[in-house]
């Protein structure tokens, strides 16, 4: 359910005390700088990360990253480099990539921006 007037979801105006947040307000969350060519807005929710992240041509990732991550390229086009070969994703187009060494990947816009919504966790 989403939220109303206010930012009340409706199990709240119909008098239901929610325990757990099940939504994320990208559009009040600050983007967050992550280094150069890559911006984020981030939510954690039920043990797990929720990032609309944005990446540019300017982004030089360092390191392999080994976390798992699902996601949906919302704008441009993602490369996502493994050690086995290269996946590129368009808008539209989902990912899942499990965690560990095996499936270590490093991210790259191949357009002039790259929007996600990516989920890390479990």
């Amino acid at each position: 359910m989403g939220q109303g007037a206010g930012g009340v979801s409706a199990m709240q105006s119909a008098g239901f005390a929610m325990e757990h947040s099940y939504t994320a307000a990208f559009g009040d969350l600050p983007w967050q700088s992550t280094g150069p060519g890559a911006r984020q807005k981030q939510a954690a929710l039920a043990n797990r990360q929720l990032r609309l992240l944005e990446l540019t041509p300017a982004l030089v990732h360092p390191d392999w990253c080994v976390r798992g991550h699902a996601g949906y390229v919302l704008e441009g086009r993602l490369e996502l480099r493994f050690r086995t070969g290269v996946v590129q994703c368009d808008a539209g187009e989902g990912f899942l990539i499990p965690g560990g060494e095996e499936h270590a990947h490093i991210p790259r816009a191949l357009s002039d921006r790259v929007t996600l919504f990516v989920v890390d966790g479990e």
